[in-house]
């Protein structure tokens, strides 16, 4: 990682500036690294503890994990939103990591349970969105060329932190005790709110609005003003439920999600949909509507790729636990481990898919966005055959070997790289420019509600006759089969002007 304290944007005429990366992408790299090792490290214990600890039904954990992993795709929507009226992206960003480390220490005291997910939820809303976007700030030019690089060092942050989470976090919450895996959860996003804090002066004017300076003394009563803030709503929020929850849970499951969606959704909707009298504000076009509506018909597909992909910390997670033989010699391996192949792949294939893309993107064998999320999709289901066959043998009453679970995350690993970056691309270059922010806020819905939809699945099939495994195979190879089906009149419609 090469990085450069030339100005952005300055034009020196040396060549080097050209391709050197500026100074502040390491910062937010190991911010985020730090973030996620954090994130996916509590995430890996989370259904294992509650069930192996806290006496929590199979059922009722899966559902609070799929709650707790839904919202924390919807609250940076408005963080997101919160940062560019109020606070400035910078200040959001050290309010969401001071919240998720309070959230991550809470987690090591049984009864802080909801406070500490609420916390992690709402701080992650903060944090999220704004350092993302901060990558982007550190290039004044639209055009800058290294641009793309700086996100892929970015990503590559990502998925370094989520790789060695479980090994750390899982091994120590799995071999020494819960606290502790938990506790070191916090550590890690301790030490990456300092180290984003003593190096944020390579970041620029990046994450800062016009009239404000680094973040710094000054601004402590403010950051604790709003963490406090934070943790009041949080508790205020449960106490809300104990009212109103016994009422909601008298609704089916499907009508629990449905209610939920529409009602979170639409407050969301509310508050970051644009002002209709602002200046410069028009209405789309009849193509530029023909382009949000296909991106949303590709986006209630993609929830069928997400649902089965996040049963990884969920019930793939219970079915290492509970179902393989992890012996190697004398040790045991932590049913945690299985949650870094995916990161462990992604930094391996993800090079190698983009040179993929790239060939077949200039040849006659061309595939459009929507065929590539298509493939994803039936190399997921594909991933769900081999896990239930490998269910059908813990059925019998055998524990499988680990390769099992191995090759499953490989095989959705592969599918995931078909789907998740194309996606991302193509919202960013299809949306109308207008709505483009509030489009990739929207996309990122599918992930809420698949990552609901995941932790309810089992329970929703409870009596049905209908296995899990199974059903997600032929729910993603159906969407999978439909959306190749109708991939040429919805990428007509994305290429309309």
């Amino acid at each position: 990682m090469s990085t450069t304290t030339v100005p952005v944007g300055a034009q020196s005429g040396d060549a080097a500036n050209e391709t050197r990366q500026p100074a502040g992408i390491k910062v937010l790299f190991f911010a985020e690294m730090w973030e996620r090792f954090s994130y996916y490290g509590m995430r890996a214990l989370l259904v294992l503890y509650l069930v192996n600890a806290l006496g929590y039904s199979r059922d009722n954990a899966l559902a609070l994990y799929g709650i707790y992993t839904g919202l924390v795709y919807l609250t940076p929507l408005i963080g997101g939103a919160v940062a560019d009226r109020i606070l400035g992206k910078r200040r959001a960003a050290v309010i969401g990591g001071t919240v998720m480390m309070l959230g991550h220490f809470a987690m090591a005291f049984e009864p802080l349970l909801h406070v500490a997910l609420g916390l992690l939820i709402v701080g992650n809303g903060f944090f999220k969105p704004n350092t993302t976007s901060m990558v982007g700030e550190l290039y004044e030019r639209e055009d800058d060329p290294r641009r793309a690089g700086g996100y892929s060092i970015f990503y590559m942050g990502i998925n370094l932190g989520a790789f060695f989470s479980p090994l750390v976090a899982g091994t120590l919450g799995e071999k020494l005790g819960w606290h502790w895996g938990f506790g070191a959860a916090g550590v890690g996003m301790a030490i990456g709110l300092a180290q984003f804090l003593w190096q944020q002066k390579d970041l620029g004017r990046s994450g800062l609005m016009p009239h404000q300076e680094p973040v710094g003394m000054k601004d402590l009563p403010q950051i604790l003003l709003w963490s406090g803030g934070s943790l009041l709503f949080v508790v205020g929020a449960l106490q809300a439920w104990r009212l109103v929850g016994p009422i909601y849970g008298q609704l089916p499951v499907i009508g629990q999600i449905l209610l939920a969606v529409a009602v979170i959704g639409g407050a969301i909707f509310w508050i970051i949909k644009p002002d209709a009298k602002s200046e410069g504000h028009e209405p789309l076009t009849r193509a530029e509507w023909g382009r949000v509506i296909s991106i949303i018909i590709v986006m209630v597909f993609v929830i069928a790729f997400w649902t089965g992909f996040e049963q990884a910390g969920g019930t793939m997670a219970l079915f290492a636990d509970q179902n393989t033989d992890r012996m190697m010699g004398s040790f045991e391996v932590p049913a945690s481990w299985f949650q870094s192949i995916n990161p462990l792949v992604i930094v391996a294939l993800a090079p190698l898919f983009a040179m993929l893309w790239t060939r077949l993107d200039q040849s006659r064998y061309r595939l459009g966005d929507t065929l590539k999320q298509a493939l994803g999709m039936v190399v997921l289901g594909l991933g769900f055959v081999v896990m239930a066959m490998a269910q059908s043998q813990a059925d019998a009453g055998a524990k499988v070997g680990m390769q099992w679970l191995a090759i499953v995350f490989f095989i959705h690993t592969v599918g995931e790289l078909m789907l998740s970056p194309v996606g991302l691309s193509m919202v960013s270059r299809v949306a109308p420019a207008k709505v483009v922010a509030l489009m990739m806020g929207v996309w990122f819905l599918s992930s809420a509600a698949a990552n609901t939809l995941a932790g309810f699945m089992e329970q929703m099939l409870h009596g049905s006759g209908i296995s899990l495994y199974p059903f997600l195979a032929a729910f993603a190879i159906g969407a999978g089969v439909l959306l190749a089906l109708i991939s040429r009149p919805l990428e007509k419609a994305m290429h309309a002007k």
